[in-house]
């Protein structure tokens, strides 16, 4: 800290592997690229922020490999016996290598005729809340901040997860049927990278709140629009195209690393069956 031009003010231990320290400095880049030098290589993952405004008033998530640990639409298409090609594709999309909208529709194709208890069979067997995913959700809401679940998967997943995690409320893309089956469409305009930032800026203007009181989480490439737009951006086990742009990223600790970061002590963290 003594190198980046910082001098250390304040130190506290928020929980267990969580410390906060209060820095005084004329840079805060400097700050944070010499924050990230001194824990290279170590499995350790630091926040460098202004003091002011930490604790937000507005949670954006993510769904898929963020608050849950696994990809919904891949698991999905395991039940198509597509995993493969499907994985692959989204893999690219989220690294940003190709277009989101048009990765979406390809992959939906793929899941025509799939039965739509398939749906249901998926979200029991595969989908798991990533850890400390409800503590973070039901914390944030506790002390007075909206949470929201922002997706480019499907309500059919979004929905259940935003209940099981204790999301306010939850965005996603609507896979259509017949009735029996899916059709191997997705319904129009499909929710992606625009789409999730248009939602932060309207949850935003609705609370009246500005969009640094706002903290955006997420992995891919279709988070990074929200990302850069956030008070605060975190990269959760993100692609490198995310950890590179990120104001912090997570690649070591839980979900309730986000409340540290905010300045929440453990004994502050909502107890697991409360939310608001």
């Amino acid at each position: 800290m003594a190198a980046a031009g910082g001098r250390v003010k304040a130190r506290r231990t928020l929980g267990p592997g969580a410390e906060d320290w209060t820095i005084e400095a004329a840079s805060l880049a400097a700050l944070r690229e010499g924050a990230q030098l001194a824990v290279s290589g170590l499995p350790v993952d630091v926040c460098v922020q202004p003091i002011e405004g930490r604790r937000k008033r507005l949670l954006l998530a993510d769904m898929d490999s963020t608050i849950i640990g696994c990809e919904c639409l891949d698991e999905l298409a395991d039940f198509a016996g597509r995993k493969a090609e499907v994985a692959a594709i989204t893999e690219r999309a989220m690294r940003g290598e190709i277009g989101f909208e048009g990765a979406l529709r390809e992959r939906v194709a793929m899941l025509a005729g799939l039965e739509l208890a398939a749906l249901g069979q998926c979200y029991d067997a595969r989908v798991r809340l990533n850890p400390g995913a409800r503590t973070l959700v039901t914390t944030m809401a506790a002390h007075g901040a909206r949470c929201v679940l922002v997706s480019g998967g499907f309500k059919s997943f979004t929905g259940p997860v935003a209940a099981a995690a204790g999301f306010h409320a939850d965005f996603a893309n609507t896979l259509l049927d017949d009735g029996l089956r899916l059709t191997g469409q997705v319904s129009e305009p499909i929710l992606g990278r625009e789409a999730k930032l248009a939602a932060l800026q309207r949850e935003a203007a609705v609370l009246g709140a500005m969009l640094e009181d706002a903290l955006a989480v997420g992995d891919g490439a279709n988070d990074l629009a929200m990302i850069r737009a956030a008070g605060l951006g975190v990269a959760y086990r993100a692609k490198p195209v995310v950890s590179a742009e990120a104001d912090a990223r997570v690649d070591h600790a839980d979900l309730t690393a986000l409340l540290y970061f905010q300045g929440y002590a453990a004994a502050e963290f909502a107890p697991p069956g409360e939310a608001s």
